[in-house]
């Protein structure tokens, strides 16, 4: 597990990431979501294959990304806040889990990395970006 807490950490990283000719998982939160298109671009210059939770790294030039869905989750949002609206109280609903996750594939970094996509993979993903 490498782990990297400032943008200084992410030449490190990926210098031990080449050596190890690993893949990298980038884990969700504020720091990784500020920083996903910095990231992408890093994994395709040093040819890192890479995932993350959100459509946008993929948009990006990310690999791929499995994550919960930003739509679904906005949708549910709504519906408490017309919940809370008419009259329910926040307290008394119930917390929620994501119900849909998304799997995103970018082909162009897929190429670019020397990838080939097997095509169950492409036939379970919910957007190709090519």
């Amino acid at each position: 597990m490498l782990h990297a807490s400032t943008e200084r950490d992410f030449d490190a990283v990926f210098a031990r990431l080449i050596q190890l000719r690993g893949g990298l998982v980038i884990a969700g939160g504020p720091f990784a979501i500020d920083w996903q298109e910095h990231l992408a671009a890093l994994a395709i210059r040093h040819a890192v294959p890479a995932i993350f939770n959100t459509r946008e790294f993929v948009a990006a030039g990310g690999l791929m990304s499995y994550g919960s869905s930003s739509t679904d989750a906005y949708r549910r949002a709504g519906v408490y806040t017309g919940r809370v609206l008419k009259g329910e109280k926040p307290s008394e609903l119930p917390v929620q889990q994501a119900t849909k996750v998304e799997l995103i594939l970018n082909l162009e970094t897929a190429k670019a990395l020397g990838l080939t996509v097997p095509p169950r993979l492409l036939a379970i993903a919910d957007e190709v970006i090519e």
